[in-house]
């Protein structure tokens, strides 16, 4: 063999030699890859079916939690939680119908005017404002279950004062303490009713109809304590609710945060904001807010007005006997009604057009009761503008769990709410003051105009939110 050729095959030997080289040392590293994508699979195959992991990526970047099925359980806790809730919005509807019956009685016993009778819608109506005010406070520092709680105990105090027939001013005081109560309960459990995820309208519309329910069963009795000699006895059945409501608030809630109370039911608790404002900042910084306070302190002026007032007019102007305390049972019996009866209205027209519709249509029938001297026709009518009013108070309250903050909602419902109380005391001692001077005949005329000022606050509230979430 020449030498050229012992070189040639020596380089062909030494290039294969290089390439199985190559080849070993590839088979060699190619394991360590191989495990590591098998632990890849291993570790990416939960993260695509698993639910869990999707769910969890979905609550925090969609604007609304995805749906959770419940257990059995969980549905009976959240079942015996709004009952709870229902029982204690009962008590407010009966504590707020009892006014109406008892109040020409009231005036005989202690000997005040229109003007001076007034006195417990203020003195209810600065004892809301500082229970509203103070539960924005308590919430963050106590939570849900001790202030809905406390809440209770006032109105127990209250009802304790006021069924001894104290002194006119004690009387009075015990008003101040109830509203405060009042305050606590309302933000609490509306803020709390409005976190349920499954029919929130349906359950805020029988949660409101309860609220009525209570309303429409006190003057039935009240009617009845006013025509007797011991008419303060009537707040003894008010202390028996009472004591029924805080021993169910303690056993359902057991003292614990709105959160813990939630997740017992599988609803888990928005997130809060990240701002270093406090809740009143945030709170008093939104629009929406102040607008819908200020259509609930007119809405529940005309109200309370007309449930109080509506008795004192029938007996005076249209000259109803001792009975006709059975209007204030006729008009918060509409209010019942209208909220549950209406419901299927609501939907099929919405609830911003169908809320203009009822608003219209009372304020017609104000003009009736003021014009037409009837006095089964006027009756009649205060009851339908029961019913059209009863709907009101629960759309208002399903329009702020959408165009407020979810995190703010409770203190931005109480808020709310205890503006409202304002306008329960404001407007009926406005309408007292009047009646004071003119006679009660003027009535019709102030809650007419309430009724039209309502009605134009309504169109200045945003139809759509403007919540960032």
């Amino acid at each position: 063999m020449s030498l050229p050729a012992a070189l040639a095959d020596a380089q062909i030997a030494a290039e294969e030699a290089f390439v199985a080289l190559s080849s070993t040392s590839t088979r060699c590293a190619s394991p360590q890859p191989s495990k590591l994508n098998l632990s890849d699979d291993i570790e990416l195959t939960p993260v695509t079916t698993a639910p869990p992991s999707s769910e969890n990526q979905d609550v925090a970047h969609a604007p609304n939690p995805p749906r959770v099925l419940k257990s059995r359980l969980q549905k009976s806790r959240e079942t015996k939680q709004f009952i709870t809730l229902c029982w204690l919005v009962y008590l407010m509807g009966w504590n707020d119908g009892s006014n109406g019956p008892l109040l020409p009685r009231i005036q005989q016993v202690y000997g005040v005017g229109y003007a001076v009778v007034s006195l417990v819608f203020v003195f209810a109506c600065v004892g809301f404002i500082l229970g509203a005010l103070s539960n924005v406070v308590l919430s963050e520092r106590l939570g849900f279950g001790k202030v809905i709680v406390l809440g209770s105990l006032c109105q127990l105090v209250a009802f304790s004062i006021e069924c001894s027939a104290p002194p006119f001013p004690v009387f009075v005081l015990a008003y101040f303490i109830n509203g405060f109560g009042l305050a606590l309960e309302n933000a609490q459990s509306v803020g709390y009713v409005a976190s349920f995820k499954e029919n929130a309208e349906t359950k805020m519309g029988i949660f409101m109809a309860a609220y009525r329910a209570g309303a429409l069963s006190s003057p039935l009795v009240a009617t009845q304590f006013a025509q007797m000699r011991h008419w303060n006895f009537h707040y003894f059945t008010s202390l028996g609710i009472a004591m029924i409501n805080t021993a169910a608030l303690t056993l359902v809630f057991r003292l614990r945060r709105q959160e813990e109370c939630l997740a017992e039911i599988g609803i888990a608790s928005e997130p809060k904001t990240t701002t270093e404002r406090s809740h009143f900042r945030q709170i008093f910084a939104l629009k929406d807010v102040h607008l819908l306070a200020a259509f609930i302190l007119f809405y529940v002026g005309a109200e309370v007005t007309i449930g109080g007032w509506s008795v004192t007019y029938i007996m005076n102007v249209r000259g109803g006997g001792p009975s006709s305390g059975y209007i204030s049972t006729g008009f918060f019996g509409g209010l019942m009604f209208g909220r549950i009866a209406l419901l299927w209205v609501n939907e099929k027209v919405g609830e911003r057009l169908a809320l203009f519709i009822y608003a219209i249509l009372s304020i017609i029938l104000e003009l009736i009761v003021w014009l037409v001297p009837s006095l089964v026709g006027d009756a009649l009518a205060v009851s339908i503008i029961g019913v059209l009013l009863g709907p009101m108070y629960p759309i208002a309250m399903n329009h702020c769990g959408r165009v407020l903050p979810r995190w703010l909602l409770t203190g931005a419902i109480g808020w709310i709410a205890g503006v409202g109380q304002a306008g329960s005391a404001l407007i009926p001692f406005l309408a007292g003051a009047v009646a004071s001077k003119g006679g009660i005949k003027t009535l019709q005329p102030v809650l007419v105009g309430i009724l039209c000022l309502m009605t134009m606050l309504w169109a200045l509230v945003p139809k759509s939110s403007r919540r960032p979430d």
